[in-house]
């Protein structure tokens, strides 16, 4: 590597964002975990996985110390909707973490996906985004994409 090269390296700015991704107390899948952290990796984000089964308070402790960009909670046992509602009031209720992004995805009911109310429902507890299964996968990584590394806000 020649001394240009190192030079614009200690230069250059921190791209991507800070993500943390996790599920919720109640769901153990850790497969789902898998899949964000390597899509959001292979967008440039830099990704802690907190993995499955994280109680609410170690949640917001290690958010709280990480100070991310974006969380992600997702679920795929079917009580994401529940547990997001109870997740959200947590962070919301945190004031380093009042205005960090946070989305939810999954499985979020037994009933299948798609419900409007679930979804506006999720949206006036606090979360900035709510990808249900289904196209969820084509529509987060646009939302992604949308956000600025230290901004806590939505563009």
């Amino acid at each position: 590597m020649d001394q240009h090269a190192v030079e614009q390296h200690g230069k250059a700015e921190p791209a991507g964002l800070d993500v943390v991704v996790t599920t919720m107390a109640s769901d153990s899948h850790t497969w789902n975990l898998v899949f964000l952290h390597l899509l959001l990796e292979e967008l440039g984000h830099r990704v802690t996985n907190l993995g499955a089964c994280v109680p609410d308070a170690l949640l917001v402790a290690e958010c709280r110390r990480i100070e991310p960009d974006l969380i992600v909670l997702s679920s795929v046992n079917g009580h994401g909707f529940h547990d997001g509602l109870r997740v959200i009031a947590a962070l919301r209720a945190c004031p380093e973490l009042a205005r960090t992004t946070t989305v939810i995805g999954g499985k979020l009911g037994i009933a299948g996906s798609g419900a409007p109310a679930r979804r506006r429902t999720l949206l006036a507890a606090g979360f900035d985004g709510v990808f249900e299964e289904g196209r969820a996968v084509r529509e987060f990584p646009s939302f992604v994409a949308s956000l600025t590394a230290g901004a806590g806000v939505l563009l």
